[in-house]
């Protein structure tokens, strides 16, 4: 038997309360199927698709089978996940008239690429022929990829903590990052380098903006993002959401988490916005200014202390689904 500090530190059991499978080195897994099928139903359901012929848009999934698990073995990660799915679609012409079709993903694995996904659409047998379904097959195809790949980065960003569990040696680098952090915090007064510095990691930070207009008042806009019940319908997940100063909230699985700083009821909501793979203690404050245009709300949203490699992503996130999702749930996007 190898003595303390002999032989491969990787088989040494280190200062760790279970003493047990040191950074889950030997073999770990964890089953995420369930997780899986809520997060691709989630994802499919908001497929949306427009053009000169009308609308086509996924309304139903009723098949999602398979498994998904992630497995740790010697401090790399393996993702195992294969599925197949069915879904329906649904098409909405221009003068109002419906039309239906199937969506069938076969070969969903992680042994193939988004490119070479078999995805067949098709309207249903007793359906008249329509130029929806051209829509649905060429730019519908698209956004069930885009759907499915989100599925993916999902898995692989979010659900993967912890598999890897740190040896005693980085607890005590990080420990000493984040006294160091604790130290640095006082002699700096900006909003951005003090959440970068408490998490006990310097990290380059940028600022960003959007704007969108919604066809409701503004007081009505307001109360969406602060209301649990209207979050949970626009995001289609458990949530919860503390509507007041000091207010807690926690979206999308646990994924998105925060606080409300600052209330102006119908004018602005600011809160410190994350990520949960974000490094501890690092939140962006985000702002929402909104303004009457008459019959429309112009929602301003900016967004500082964002980390530099995350801006793509929460542009897309704040506009898909929190934008997006909150015109088509409650049909603030649509003139009537």
């Amino acid at each position: 038997m190898a003595k303390w500090g002999e032989g491969d530190p990787r088989w040494i059991v280190e200062q760790r309360a279970d003493a047990t499978n040191v950074n889950n080195w030997h073999w770990t897994e964890r089953d995420v199927t369930s997780w899986s099928q809520d997060i691709l139903n989630e994802l499919l359901l908001r497929v949306r698709v427009e053009g000169e012929d009308g609308i086509c848009e996924i309304t139903d999934v009723s098949k999602i089978e398979g498994e998904a698990s992630i497995n740790n073995r010697k401090g790399k990660l393996i993702f195992f996940y294969e599925w197949t799915i069915n879904a329906s679609w649904t098409g909405t012409s221009k003068n109002g008239l419906k039309y239906k079709g199937n969506v069938e993903v076969l070969n969903l694995s992680d042994e193939n690429d988004m490119d070479d996904l078999d995805i067949s659409i098709s309207a249903c047998k007793d359906q008249p022929p329509t130029p929806l379904t051209a829509l649905m097959k060429k730019e519908g195809e698209k956004e069930v990829k885009l759907a499915l790949a989100g599925y993916v980065s999902h898995l692989k960003k979010e659900f993967s903590q912890g598999m890897i569990l740190p040896t005693s040696d980085d607890v005590k680098k990080q420990q000493q990052t984040q006294i160091k952090g604790k130290l640095n915090q006082t002699q700096v007064g900006t909003t951005t380098s003090t959440n970068a510095l408490s998490s006990g990691v310097k990290i380059p930070t940028v600022q960003f903006s959007l704007k969108d207009t919604f066809l409701t008042s503004p007081d009505e806009l307001y109360r969406i993002f602060l209301n649990q019940e209207m979050v949970q319908a626009f995001t289609h997940l458990a949530a919860v959401v503390e509507g007041d100063r000091g207010g807690k909230f926690r979206l999308l699985e646990g994924n998105v988490h925060g606080e409300f700083v600052e209330l102006i009821p119908d004018q602005m909501i600011q809160m410190k916005w994350r990520f949960s793979a974000w490094p501890a203690g690092h939140h962006s404050i985000v702002t929402l200014n909104f303004i009457d245009r008459g019959g429309e709300t112009e929602l301003t949203m900016t967004a500082a202390g964002v980390p530099s490699n995350e801006e793509d992503r929460m542009k897309e996130g704040w506009q898909r689904y929190y934008f997006d999702a909150v015109k088509q749930t409650f049909g603030y996007g649509v003139r009537i």
